[in-house]
């Protein structure tokens, strides 16, 4: 064949384009496992930072950390268990199917010190936000959050993941009620006092994008903070109340 033709420069490149995609695609499919364990050590590395619960080897700390992990319904009635010795947890992509699952299954993580984390996930200015909260045994207060971004912009919307007085100005807020379970503003547009905290200066679009996050996932989990809540009776008048009391959540997240 006449290597100067056009016919061989087409097949050539062909053949080429051909074998780049194969090795590419063996290439993923061998690293896949490998990185499906580093997004979990990743999500877990999160999870423990909601439960103040340090540790080097981050599998076996959770797995000696934890007390229960479960999947609960809007009711706030569990639904399933998680396996706690395979650490299996709920990622990024997990957490986005339940906002428009008709019967959600909303992860909560029990831990032996007596906090309990739950998850948010909902749409920033760049791309999906999420994070994790910690609650002390009124699932009412604030023990420490973690938060995470896929595109923020550095310097500003990025400080929700990378600031730790943002995290820490959560540290003894609750969660409200009414329509605004959680807020996060500018002071002179905060309508909350012990239920918000002040939004990031110049990431105006970010911040109020969390708070809906957390005020939409907080009114998810409203029911089971109710039912699971230290002295809390049970009885039915209580869950007569906080069925009362639950906000009809919005879709944050960007289809």
């Amino acid at each position: 064949m006449n290597t100067n033709s056009n016919t061989y420069t087409v097949i050539y490149s062909i053949i080429l384009v051909v074998i780049v995609a194969a090795v590419l695609a063996f290439a993923a499919m061998f690293l896949k496992p490998t990185q499906d364990a580093n997004v979990k050590k990743d999500t877990i590395s999160q999870i423990l930072t909601a439960a103040t619960v340090e540790g080097e080897d981050i599998l076996a700390t959770y797995q000696d950390a934890i007390e229960a992990a479960i999947l609960v319904d809007m009711e706030g009635n569990k639904v399933d268990d998680l396996d706690i010795q395979d650490c299996e947890v709920y990622g990024t992509a997990d957490l986005k199917r339940q906002i428009a699952a008709d019967q959600k299954a909303l992860p909560v993580y029990i831990f032996k010190n007596g906090i309990t984390v739950v998850p948010c996930y909902g749409a920033g200015l760049w791309g999906p936000i999420w994070g994790y909260v910690g609650f002390e045994g009124d699932l009412k207060t604030i023990k420490a959050v973690c938060f995470g971004h896929k595109g923020e912009t550095p310097g500003l919307g990025a400080k929700i993941a990378d600031e730790p007085s943002f995290a820490e100005a959560f540290v003894g807020k609750q969660v409200g009620t009414g329509d605004i379970l959680f807020e996060i503003a500018k002071p002179a547009n905060r309508q909350t006092e012990n239920n918000g905290v002040d939004a990031i200066s110049g990431a105006t679009i970010t911040s109020q994008a969390l708070g809906k996050t957390l005020n939409q996932w907080f009114g998810f989990y409203q029911n089971y903070f109710a039912k699971n809540a230290a002295g809390c009776c049970g009885q039915p008048c209580c869950e007569e109340v906080a069925a009362e009391e639950v906000v009809e959540p919005v879709n944050t997240v960007e289809e």
